[in-house]
């Protein structure tokens, strides 16, 4: 369980900012909303692809998309589902730019 820490640290996150924050701001406030998340899972993402040494934090991307849906129907409307495809696409660029500074900077990770 220890050995998955970051991995389910970060994913707790990220289901805060999908199904907690949505709670605390206005209808207006949506689109707003949904721009501060996809910045926050660029940097999750980020995060993921630079400490984790898990195979894996490649499914990360398409879990989170996953995870996004339900939500829309809880605090968006049916047009936010095409959101689930920006969340995967910013995962995946998060991931990739995440593993190249890994490269870069060798971090060790335990």
């Amino acid at each position: 369980m220890k050995k998955y820490l970051k991995e389910i640290l970060t994913l707790l996150i990220q289901l805060y900012m999908f199904y907690i924050l949505p709670l605390f701001s206005g209808p207006t406030d949506m689109m707003g909303m949904v721009l501060i998340i996809i910045i926050v899972t660029f940097i999750l993402s980020i995060f993921i692809g630079m400490f984790s040494k898990i195979k894996l934090k490649y499914v990360y991307p398409i879990l989170i998309s996953i995870l996004f849906i339900p939500s829309v129907y809880l605090y968006y409307n049916n047009t936010a589902l095409i959101h689930a495809v920006w969340y995967l696409i910013v995962s995946y660029a998060g991931l990739i730019i995440g593993i190249i500074i890994n490269k870069i900077f060798k971090i060790k990770s335990h």
